[in-house]
């Protein structure tokens, strides 16, 4: 079970932010912007990752992985990581904002207390 474990936390935060898509305009629903948002960012993370591990800054416990690897570079985890917790980020980031809009709004049509 141990081998799981880094995919099952990223498959956690998946399941907690989920609902989250149901706020504001969502994340999911705009898969085009989400891209846009992740994608460049990650390519910046993944080959940062490969240099440190190819220099030995790094190594990952291969009792918490699985074992199947971007061919010879990393675990399959650390790149549904650099996908995975930004567009978690995202989710919560867009529903914050969604919900302090929507104070926001009440409270402009609240009438003032006297």
């Amino acid at each position: 079970m141990d081998k799981w474990h880094y995919l099952l936390v990223l498959a956690a935060c998946l399941v907690i932010t989920a609902p989250l898509e149901f706020f504001g305009e969502g994340v999911y629903r705009q898969a085009r912007r989400a891209a846009a948002a992740v994608l460049p960012v990650a390519a910046v993370f993944v080959v940062w990752d490969v240099i440190a591990i190819f220099a030995d800054v790094w190594t990952y416990n291969s009792k918490y992985v699985t074992g199947i690897e971007i061919p010879g570079v990393m675990p399959i985890e650390e790149l549904l990581f650099f996908i995975v917790i930004p567009l978690c980020g995202l989710l919560t980031y867009n529903a914050v904002t969604a919900i302090l809009s929507r104070v926001q709004r009440a409270r402009d049509h609240a009438e003032p207390v006297k």
